[in-house]
């Protein structure tokens, strides 16, 4: 193993070195307390094999609740700092990890947002990013909830090198992904909650899954960088989350992946080294066109 308290600079230099990522996978239980402790536990158990980044899946502390429009369950909000930003913070130090920690943010009264929080490996926050792109679509009715993210597509400096994050569905826009590592991202988290509707379209659950992780493995293909997802797993109310939390690399590789069923702890080893080595054989980033993406601001081609 690196010296844990190296600091990964650039995307290539001979500095680089090997970053363990931990993903913690979990169901999620109507007591936000035991969830925490679940997710506490998960951090201690990833960093003691060897994890230098460790990365939750999104709102771990509850229920996915924005399967109905509820006014209480904002009661599930907590500021930043708050409960669950100190919680993970301590076990971060004590660890020395850095973690990625999903949190639903009562920024103000009346104004709440998805929120992935960078907490370094000094238990400091390291930065915030704000879910984007906001769906509202059956059992999954987040624009009741959430104010779309103001923070724009970030990498966020760590001890561990610099971390994009964006979250379950920004996963599907590429201008998400370009834009984040554009920022100089070298990994990219994304803390997810997807899954099926239980027992409607089995027949398309196959292809569903499929789409989600193409997308993803096409991010990693297309910027260059490593992605990391780390999705929930169980059946809530009226959702089958189907878990199958993985790491791909620069080349699009399933490194490894979690079960579609139980909860899970992976360790994986990112060679931040290839970014630079695939970069200078797919120089995507070079033969970039921009001085011809200008209706990408349109709604629609014209």
């Amino acid at each position: 193993m690196t010296d844990p308290n190296a600091t990964t600079t650039g995307t290539g230099s001979s500095r680089d070195a090997v970053l363990s990522v931990g993903l913690v996978q979990m169901c999620c239980s109507a007591d936000a307390d035991e969830n925490l402790a679940k997710a506490l536990a998960g951090i201690e158990d990833a960093a003691a094999r060897g994890a230098r980044l460790v990365v939750l899946q999104e709102l771990f502390r509850t229920p996915y609740f924005c399967q109905a429009e509820e006014q209480t369950r904002f009661d599930l909000a907590e500021s930043i700092p708050g409960p669950t930003t100190e919680a993970v913070a301590k076990v971060a130090a004590a660890c020395r990890v850095s973690v990625v920690a999903s949190v639903f943010e009562r920024r103000a009264p009346g104004l709440y947002h998805n929120t992935a929080v960078v907490l370094d490996a000094d238990g400091t926050i390291a930065g915030l990013y704000r879910k984007m792109h906001i769906p509202d679509d059956p059992l999954y009715f987040e624009k009741f909830y959430f104010t779309p993210g103001d923070l724009g597509f970030r990498a966020i400096e760590t001890r561990v090198g610099r971390i994009g994050t964006l979250v379950c569905w920004d996963q599907w826009f590429p201008e998400a992904a370009r834009l984040t590592a554009l920022a100089g991202a070298q990994v990219l988290t994304i803390p997810t909650a997807i899954g099926w509707e239980t027992g409607v379209r089995p027949e398309w659950e196959t292809a569903e899954h499929d789409a989600w992780e193409t997308a993803q493995r096409a991010h990693a293909i297309a910027n260059g960088v490593f992605v990391v997802a780390t999705n929930r797993v169980g059946v809530e109310e009226r959702l089958t989350f189907w878990g199958q939390s993985f790491v791909a690399d620069p080349f699009g590789r399933i490194l490894a992946r979690a079960s579609a069923d139980r909860e899970e702890t992976l360790v994986v080893d990112c060679d931040l080294s290839q970014i630079e080595e695939v970069r200078r054989g797919w120089p995507f980033l070079r033969d970039r066109r921009i001085d011809a993406y200008g209706d990408l601001l349109q709604r629609f081609g014209s």
